[in-house]
């Protein structure tokens, strides 16, 4: 390597000086829609604050999201704890010593009535971060609403609903890939005409970047996960121009502020390309939307203080890549979970980036660089080459089952680690400029009496429904489950009938089976 040059840690070589560009004539809000999604962008709407929050009782995460709402959040995020994401009760004996501490927990369409209460459903977007039983949180989401009073019509939000990152990165499955897949599917067709403005899957980077991927590699396996969810879709009869309309995006943002933004461009760019090709159409279809975190992975339990910064050079590249939301994390969280004090911090940086930074004065500021127009181009093309290889596989889901997205993850995990233990990579406070001052930092603590008092609750639940027609709705979704009609009606009206989170996912394990990996 000469001396003029370096290597990122996608493997891209970063020129000392650029001073020329391949640069096409784009403009925002136009296919292949690289300098935005919409033609004003941040000048018309900025993007949308919403905080990630949930833990312990639905009480406690709802005088959070009060909290929040007051400070000024302009969308909700709610995170569920472990046993709620695998689909387990709370008085589960696999739910022991869980419940309650990476989340909320959710056993009942009761503890969702309490996570909302005092918010108009119709009113506010919810963003939920949950996977292999999103299909029954969603359940209880609708149910809630309906019971508010409200048009189901009208209630917007997101599901993240991305199974294949858990095969690949993060390991909060259920079921096999393919009823997995089918679940999907059935949300996608029950959503497209009963809940049309919701946001039916976030296909999530997040995790896969979190698991030790580079930032190609993000970009390859999260779009090559969406072309197979187009493409079961599109096998199931949907239209994908009706379906990919409200299919959106999470990805992870991080320290190296330019290859982040180029990888947010190159990005909108490859999806419309890819659904193009995949028979869209509509301009709306072909719209790569997306939401950002920060990234946990970079936070340092070493001088906390000092994630501040990295957070707020993340919301720039988030916001410099055209996000359409952000959550940024507290400082504090490579330690526990947010306190009041850093999530409040984290909204502020929003805050000062969107009014004080001039950075929704215009559209894609960075266009015309010769050095982001150059390393989107060189993104682009090196995230192509390794959806390449995953399509030659068979797509996404034989790549993961043949293990090679993980293998790909763990490889470029130990690069890096390697790489930090030789100063080759600095992280500040833990490589270099470090210091022996032990953190002072307050933590947030989550009290173990809680899972008591939620199994306590949920004991009184069972106590006081009607056994009859729980047992009548779960006999259904088995039967149901055994067909090829769309389970979201029955798992809804299972809901209603105060079925819990975890019978309905015990329910189709009998049908289906667990997946071991």
């Amino acid at each position: 390597m000469s001396d003029n040059t370096r290597i990122n840690d996608s493997g891209i070589e970063i020129k000392k000086l650029y001073t020329e560009a391949q640069i096409e004539a784009e403009q925002p809000g136009v296919f292949p829609f690289t300098r935005g999604v919409h033609e004003g962008m941040y000048c018309d709407k900025p993007w949308t604050i919403r905080q990630y929050a949930g833990f312990s009782t639905a009480e406690a995460s709802n005088e959070r999201y009060h909290f929040l709402l007051n400070q000024g959040v302009t969308g909700l995020s709610v995170a569920f704890d472990l046993p709620t994401q695998i689909g387990y009760d709370s008085d589960d004996v696999m739910a022991a010593g869980e419940v309650g501490k990476v989340g909320v927990a959710i056993d009942s369409i009761e503890d969702m009535d309490r996570l909302f209460k005092g918010i108009p459903l119709e009113n506010v977007s919810t963003s939920m971060t949950i996977n292999a039983s999103a299909f029954i949180l969603l359940a209880f989401y609708i149910a809630l609403a309906k019971r508010q009073g409200a048009d189901i019509k009208k209630i917007a939000g997101t599901i993240q609903n991305d199974i294949l990152k858990e095969y690949a990165a993060r390991g909060t499955f259920i079921y096999p890939p393919k009823v997995s897949m089918r679940l999907i599917t059935d949300i996608f067709e029950f959503c497209s005409k009963e809940v049309p403005k919701w946001n039916t899957i976030s296909i999530s980077g997040y995790h896969i970047r979190e698991a030790g991927s580079t930032a190609v590699q993000e970009l390859a396996f999260t779009l090559s996960n969406g072309k197979a969810y187009l493409k079961a879709a599109i096998e199931k009869g949907l239209d994908i121009n009706v379906f990919a309309k409200r299919l959106s995006f999470f990805f992870n943002a991080h320290n190296n502020l330019f290859e982040e933004v180029a990888k947010f461009r190159a990005a909108r760019r490859m999806w419309a390309k890819m659904t193009q090709e995949l028979g869209a159409t509509n301009i709306e279809a072909q719209k790569l939307r997306f939401h950002t975190q920060t990234g946990g992975s970079t936070l340092t339990a070493q001088q906390p203080m000092n994630n501040i910064v990295r957070v707020a050079v993340q919301t720039l590249a988030a916001t410099m890549g055209g996000t359409q939301s952000l959550h940024t994390n507290g400082f504090d969280e490579a330690l526990s979970l947010p306190t009041e004090a850093a999530a409040s911090i984290a909204l502020r940086t929003q805050q000062i980036i969107m009014e004080e930074s001039g950075i929704c004065d215009t559209v894609d500021p960075w266009a015309g660089s010769y050095y982001i127009e150059t390393l989107t181009n060189e993104v682009e093309a090196a995230a192509n080459k390794l959806i390449d290889r995953i399509d030659a596989m068979g797509g996404a889901v034989s790549a993961i089952e043949q293990g090679f997205i993980q293998e790909q993850i763990a490889s470029a995990s130990y690069t890096f680690q390697k790489a930090l233990e030789r100063n080759e990579k600095i992280i500040v406070g833990v490589n270099k400029y470090v210091s022996k001052e032990t953190s002072k930092t307050p933590i947030m603590k989550i009290d173990a009496a809680i899972e008591k008092q939620q199994v306590d609750r949920l004991k009184l639940f069972k106590q006081n429904r009607d056994q009859a027609k729980v047992d009548a709705c779960l006999e259904l979704i088995q039967i149901k489950a055994m067909t090829t009609e769309n389970l979201m009606p029955f798992v809804i009206d299972a809901v209603e009938n105060h079925c819990t989170l975890g019978e309905i996912a015990h329910a189709l394990r009998k049908v289906w089976g667990e997946y071991v990996g």
